[in-house]
């Protein structure tokens, strides 16, 4: 038979149970500021399933934080840049329902607010665009890439990422003195703050960029 005393200590010690679940979910609630440095480092110093089983982890966080934020429109901006980065990292055909998935979350954030992150939407778009396999198998394209990539550009003339993704754009077109100029203009933006593993890791790719071309 349970005693009063028992059942006291056994309904203490539920609610201990479920305080500590309640505590650890609130803990464990993904953070913007958070998503954007786990990024930083799966994008730029992980590979192969470390980085891919990362990216899994780091998309469900991103959807979490916009079903509690569906108005904020940098957690769109973040699932979309997670979506397409997973993409690529992971490559193949098998890659474009995230590429797709991508689009629509970029799509939504051009909606709200395109200039939102210095206009990272449409260059990030503009680089879906002209990374994915055009009609039949995708939706590449390479003059809706151009357009997007400038908009973004327009936005955010100085910035890294614009102009790297645009000299990107413009090398694979084959107008590499322009590419030149851009992969310059990249390398010479100003650091962004709280982003020093993203800028080391870009300023990298772009200095490869200028050997290649």
């Amino acid at each position: 038979m349970t005693t009063a005393s028992q059942l006291t200590a056994s309904l203490g010690a539920r609610a201990a149970v479920v305080l500590l679940f309640v505590f650890q979910g609130a803990v464990a609630a993904p953070n913007l500021s958070e998503i954007q440095q786990q990024w930083d480092i799966i994008n730029f110093q992980l590979t192969g399933d470390a980085q891919l089983e990362s990216f899994e982890q780091l998309r469900a966080d991103a959807e979490t934080y916009t079903d509690a934020h569906p108005d904020e429109v940098e957690g769109w901006i973040w699932r979309g840049i997670i979506d397409s980065s997973y993409a690529g990292a992971k490559g193949g055909l098998g890659a474009l329902g995230l590429a797709k998935s991508a689009r629509k979350h970029f799509d939504k954030a051009i909606s709200m607010n395109g200039e939102a992150m210095h206009g990272s939407a449409y260059t990030s778009l503009g680089t879906l665009y002209y990374s994915v396999p055009g009609w039949p198998i995708g939706f590449g394209n390479d003059a809706k890439a151009a357009e997007l990539l400038q908009q973004g550009l327009s936005i955010d003339p100085d910035g890294m990422d614009s102009n790297y993704f645009y000299a990107e754009f413009l090398a694979r077109q084959d107008q590499h003195d322009e590419a030149v100029r851009h992969y310059r203009k990249a390398l010479d933006a100003p650091p962004r703050p709280g982003r020093a593993v993203a800028d080391d890791g870009r300023r990298k790719q772009i200095q490869a960029a200028l050997a290649a071309n």
